[in-house]
């Protein structure tokens, strides 16, 4: 398995620093009138980086005089990894006053040496190719409110994967190139919170359309729903359902990727990857003592070419079990550490803020 790359001594080490860390910076996190910044070193483990040591801040923004408006916030992301990767991003969820306006989105760089299997669901351990690439990510997205938690709007992104290199020739789809993207998006969105949210529900539908070398849309689906009961919300069962469908040539990277942190847990991201995807996963959280908490989740992932191609081999069960502490007890934000594992050995150990959905 993944994890055993990486003792346990190691993860309860890791655990322990960045409990004592995140307790120090959450009592003594720089407060403003409006604005609380959370700046820490950040030090972990995930199946596609190995172990990482960077340093990250997190920002909780709440700019407006209202009981209308939730919290936005912001993170600022650098690490180096074990595998010799460079990840540099800035992602953003803000809200307008009253949320008439919404935007959310994500800056990324990466120079990052990764592995790749080749498409569809039944790809080996054997398939596996490294290519090294650089990584440059743009996705904005601005929406307008349009009825109670309904908003609309548009989506731009653009990817670029160059400077790109591979130690064999199997597969011809990997190459440098880059793509722009331009997408409608509806969403309803009555979370209490973004990061770690306790009652109400989230639906995200867009469809973006893709041009480069070829062309290609993608619709994209996201429904979660969250139960939250007791003294102040100590327990929450969340329900999500998601789903991308491509319809053309998309390039291997853009395809509807497996794994990873916020998807399905488990499986390094990108282990499977097809032009349709479906998962549903289930999480339940709860306070024990102090601010500690624990986390059982799991749930199936289908990875597919067409509707009418699910086999067997296209399921892939994901289950896990996590720990849950409190940086930041106004907006309810969690630092979560998880371990999860999936089908035929995979396995992986992520440190993150907020809730995986």
């Amino acid at each position: 398995m993944e994890i055993r790359q990486l003792s346990w001594t190691k993860v309860t080490f890791c655990s322990l620093f960045l409990l004592f860390i995140f307790d120090v910076s959450a009592q003594d996190s720089i407060k403003a009138k409006k604005i609380k910044v959370l700046p820490v070193p950040a030090f972990g483990y995930s199946p596609e980086t190995k172990t990482y040591l960077g340093a990250v801040c997190l920002f909780n923004l709440n700019l407006y005089d209202d009981t209308l408006t939730r919290s936005s916030n912001a993170k600022i992301e650098f690490n180096y990894t074990w595998l010799k990767q460079i990840i540099a991003e800035t992602e953003w969820n803000y809200f307008f006053k009253e949320e008439n306006w919404f935007t959310s989105g994500l800056l990324h760089f990466s120079k990052y040496p990764d592995r790749y299997y080749g498409i569809g669901a039944d790809r080996k351990e054997e398939d596996q190719v490294w290519f090294q690439s650089n990584r440059f990510k743009i996705d904005l997205n601005g929406l307008r409110r349009v009825q109670n938690k309904w908003f609309a709007g548009l989506e731009l992104r653009y990817l670029n994967y160059f400077n790109f290199e591979q130690d064999s020739v199997v597969y011809s789809e990997l190459a440098s190139e880059n793509r722009s993207g331009l997408g409608l998006v509806v969403v309803n969105d009555s979370r209490d919170h973004i990061l770690t949210p306790t009652k109400g529900s989230f639906l995200r539908v867009t469809n973006n359309y893709n041009f480069g070398r070829t062309t290609y849309s993608q619709l994209i689906v996201d429904a979660r729903k969250y139960f939250g009961w007791g003294k102040k919300m100590k327990q929450v069962l969340s329900l999500r359902a998601s789903s991308k469908h491509i319809i053309g040539d998309a390039p291997f990277f853009d395809l509807a990727l497996l794994g990873g942190d916020d998807l399905t847990r488990g499986y390094i991201y990108g282990r499977f990857r097809d032009n349709n995807l479906t998962t549903v996963q289930t999480e339940y959280r709860t306070s024990l003592f102090w601010r500690v908490g624990i986390a059982a989740f799991g749930g199936v992932t289908l990875t597919y070419p067409q509707f009418n191609l699910i086999q067997l081999n296209s399921i892939k069960p994901n289950a896990g079990l996590g720990i849950r502490f409190l940086v930041d007890k106004e907006e309810g934000t969690n630092l979560r550490f998880d371990y999860a594992i999936g089908q035929n050995g995979q396995s992986g150990f992520y440190i993150s803020f907020g809730e995986s959905f």
